[in-house]
């Protein structure tokens, strides 16, 4: 399949047609500054709202001036793309055909219940459910289904809504819940009664939406958010009793530190982690003793992390100590867990990097990557003895699903590739055997042979080979002519899963390649991969994504120009980088709340995530080199006089992580000082945050946006300016 070809001048505008409609232009109002004698001038400073806090709770409370700045922009993407807009509902009518309105998981066994979550046809939310389990275990026959919490229900009438956590309590009485109904990712939890249908007069506002019930199924556990938006504090909290009346079990000082709890597989031990991006400190409580004091296992030093599990007399504890780089796994008695009583169980082995790990009664189970592919592999505890769980693809994804239960001899496992659907299987511990539970429903149809996946490698700048995940239709000529939409992040260790993915496959069918590109910055290489892209060695991340780029177009996937590069968050960043740096490359780029305003950002260490930033960035308030480095690549403070891609930015306006003035700013910049190209268009949700419209459906309008923006930047184009 080809894609129909659009006629461009050498500069990528087209050569013909009507003119653009007027952009809008944000009004300058300089803000100099100086810093390390440097100094720094901010014409666009003032969009950043000064009652920016007020406006994650209360949107309307946004200044008037930078609303109808915001909106204008709206207004002038709309414009530009109203020539798509039946694309845009045919692309969004493709996404959903391939959805299964009335979806349901798999169900998680727990006690006498099973618990799963399933959709109604044309619902936004999930109904969280649960029936009871039959006795026989090869029977999954249908018993009564109780619905405990409807989300599509409760989201009725509300601007946005998301669940966060549902979990029930142990004696299965009760179901905790959490929503954020404004897209700030404030989340509200509530206790329902499972007998009567109606929630508890308890409520607690403020937290992370993350909750452990107590094993007394009498209180629970929380991570409430700090005025700054920080998750710093745990608390009890006791069912009946008032949320201000809530026990604090620790309140963490360093502003550069998450909080975040969990609980062992086994159920014995609340887990209280306090960590930054390369630093991690446990506290634990045991929940079969609550009134204990919480108890430390290796105090927090700069650059050791660990993640812990139990398993009977033991702690299992998955760390980076004593220089194990890619990780290792090692055992401590639970009366004495401290870092001098570690003994190695899985020794480190330098290029398998171990993800994840997880004790079931009797066996170890890890999730760990080599060579770019991800296995599970499962230790019997008694003997030693391991198997392994893997496939035979060039690029694949794969992980666990823990479940509630630790006595059982099941494992659940998901996998999937870029071509087949996801499917769900039980592993049979104890005899191997994989019972295929589920294979994820395309109801419009999708034939995985019809499709190619490949794996390739880029050479580096400095001879590193960056893998490249890809996916095309099977009968697509691989002569140079064909778009590609490539992906990447390359930021904070997260590797880039070669997983299946349905939207995609709405440009894909119209003759896209797409592709993944696994630049430093990630763990995709193992943890050195990760190391190379962070800090004073961030600019690898973005010049193996331009080496990925043309290593497709020498082989043939695509040629130069003819690449619409993608990125959110972080990896918005990594598209604001990379067009300052090879404008030429790209026929579009679409960034997603994307992390542009990095030295602004990282100076101003009253923003909530700025603290624990300076361990993957670098600390630009009080070293020098860091500040001149950050400065260096920036995508705001860099923008050039020079011609860029045509360039769609989208923010949240309740957004605390990448704060909706990021994209702002830096639209309002480039179309400043550009000297050609384009169009820069910004898109602003209103009524969201971070991860965008909350509903399934709906999300699709946005994708639906970024899809056609992408077709057209590299089809026909936009009219000149």
């Amino acid at each position: 399949m080809r894609p129909a070809p659009g006629p461009r001048d050498q500069s990528g505008a087209p050569r013909r047609g009507r003119r653009l409609p007027a952009a809008p232009r944000a009004e300058i109002r300089t803000k100099e500054s100086i810093v390390h004698g440097v100094a720094l001038r901010d014409d666009y400073g003032w969009l950043r709202a000064p009652n920016w806090k007020e406006v994650l709770r209360a949107p309307e409370a946004l200044p008037a001036d930078i609303r109808a700045y915001l909106e204008a922009e709206n207004a002038y993407c709309r414009s530009l793309m109203a020539s798509t807009r039946s694309l845009q509902r045919e692309l969004v009518k493709e996404m959903r055909g391939r959805i299964k309105e009335d979806d349901s998981s798999v169900p998680q066994p727990d006690g006498p219940w099973l618990y799963y979550a399933r959709y109604r046809k044309g619902a936004e939310h999930p109904l969280i459910c649960r029936r009871p389990r039959p006795e026989r275990k090869a029977s999954l026959r249908k018993g009564r289904e109780q619905i405990m919490l409807d989300a599509d229900a409760l989201a009725d009438g509300k601007d946005f809504f998301d669940l966060g956590d549902t979990a029930h309590s142990p004696d299965h009485r009760l179901l905790a819940w959490s929503a954020d109904e404004a897209g700030s990712e404030l989340h509200r939890i509530r206790i329902r009664d499972l007998e009567t249908g109606e929630d508890l007069a308890d409520e607690v506002g403020d937290t992370t939406g993350d909750i452990v019930w107590a094993r007394d199924s009498r209180s629970f556990f929380y991570v409430a958010l700090d005025a700054d938006h920080r998750p710093s504090r745990v608390l009890r909290h006791r069912l009946g009793t008032a949320a201000a009346a809530d026990e604090l079990l620790h309140d963490e000082a360093d502003a550069g530190m998450f909080v975040d709890i969990d609980k062992t597989q086994s159920g014995r031990f609340l887990l209280i982690s306090i960590s930054d991006h390369e630093t991690s400190e446990i506290r634990l409580l045991d929940l079969d003793a609550p009134a204990a004091a919480l108890r430390l296992v290796a105090a927090r030093r700069p650059g050791r992390q660990y993640s812990v599990e139990h398993h009977g007399a033991d702690f299992v504890i998955l760390t980076n100590a004593d220089g194990a780089e890619d990780f290792k796994i090692v055992t401590a008695p639970l009366d004495d867990p401290a870092p001098q009583q570690w003994r190695d169980l899985v020794p480190h082995k330098q290029g398998r990097l171990i993800l994840d790990h997880l004790c079931l009664k009797g066996r170890l189970i890890r999730l760990e990557r080599e060579d770019g592919l991800p296995r599970i592999v499962i230790r019997d505890l008694a003997s030693g003895a391991e198997s392994t769980i893997a496939f035979d693809e060039e690029a694949y994804g794969l992980g666990m699903d823990a479940g509630y239960e630790f006595d059982t001899d099941t494992l659940r496992f998901l996998y999937a590739s870029m071509a087949r659907p996801t499917e769900t299987y039980d592993y049979d511990l104890a005899t191997g055997e994989r019972v295929l539970l589920k294979r994820q429903e395309v109801p419009s149809g999708h034939d995985p042979a019809a499709y190619k996946v490949r794996r390739i490698f880029a050479t580096a700048a400095d001879g590193e080979h960056v893998p490249i995940s890809i996916l095309h239709r099977a009968d697509l000529a691989l002569d140079g002519s064909a778009p590609c939409l490539l992906y990447g992040y390359g930021s904070y260790g997260s590797a880039m899963s070669a997983s299946f993915r349905t939207r995609p496959l709405s440009l894909v069918d119209r003759g896209f390649v797409y592709a993944i590109a696994h630049i430093r910055g990630g763990t995709d290489k193992g943890w050195r991969w990760y190391l190379d892209g962070k800090r004073e060695k961030k600019r690898n991340s973005f010049t193996d994504f331009i080496a990925a780029g043309e290593a497709l177009a020498r082989a043939g996937f695509t040629s130069r120009g003819r690449i619409v590069a993608e990125g959110g968050s972080a990896g918005g960043m990594l598209m604001g980088a990379v067009a300052n740096m090879a404008p030429d490359l790209f026929a579009g780029i679409v960034a997603e709340v994307p992390f542009v305003d990095v030295l602004n950002t990282i100076l101003d260490d009253t923003l909530p995530l700025t603290p624990p930033e300076w361990p993957e960035w670098g600390d630009p308030i009080r070293d020098i080199k860091a500040f001149d480095y950050i400065r260096s690549y920036s995508p705001y403070d860099n923008v050039t006089a020079q011609d860029y891609p045509p360039i769609l930015a989208m923010g949240g306006l309740t957004d605390p992580r990448v704060t909706y003035w990021e994209p702002a700013k830096w639209v309002a910049r480039l179309r400043a000082t550009m000297t050609g190209g384009g169009p820069v268009l910004l898109h602003t949700n209103m009524e969201a945050g971070h991860g965008g419209a909350a509903g399934r459906f709906d999300s699709l309008k946005e994708t639906a946006l970024a899809y056609a923006f992408a077709i057209k930047a590299a089809g026909e184009g936009w009219p000149a300016a």
